[in-house]
């Protein structure tokens, strides 16, 4: 179900804390790191990925998980040092992967939301996420 208001506020559980607003880049596939990801501009280049050739670098990135091999973290650590990683990380699959690259990307991360977050938010919104408190707050645009 899509979800018609124009804000709302979702609860989910802090990985990584901090606060980061911005605008919302969602995909409902996994997205890879190691050969998934172009670390020095943040965009996607699997090939066969719904957001082939788009940038999230200083967005909200809504994704279900991390796939792949353990250099997940390493490739989004990357994008921190180059200063195109994504604003904070949204997600809805925890694993071990993804919990790493999380910390070591060192932006805002949560799971584990009382909503979906991958049809209730949509590419465009803006989303402020406060990690520390557990709450995102979406604005339809």
């Amino acid at each position: 179900m899509v979800d018609t208001r124009d804000s709302f506020i979702l609860r989910g559980r802090k990985v990584v804390g901090g606060f980061a607003e911005g605008e919302a880049m969602v995909t409902s596939q996994t997205i890879s790191g190691w050969g998934g990801i172009n670390e020095r501009n943040g965009s996607i280049i699997e090939r066969r990925h719904e957001l082939v050739g788009q940038s999230f670098a200083g967005k909200i990135l809504i994704f279900p998980g991390a796939k792949g091999s353990s250099g997940w973290s390493a490739f989004f650590h990357m994008t921190r040092i180059n200063n195109v990683a994504p604003a904070a990380m949204l997600f809805t699959r925890m694993t071990t992967k993804i919990a790493l690259g999380a910390v070591v990307t060192r932006v805002p991360a949560m799971t584990d939301f009382d909503g979906d977050i991958l049809t209730q938010i949509r590419t465009g919104d803006h989303v402020v996420v406060n990690a520390n408190t557990g709450f995102i707050e979406v604005t339809r645009r």
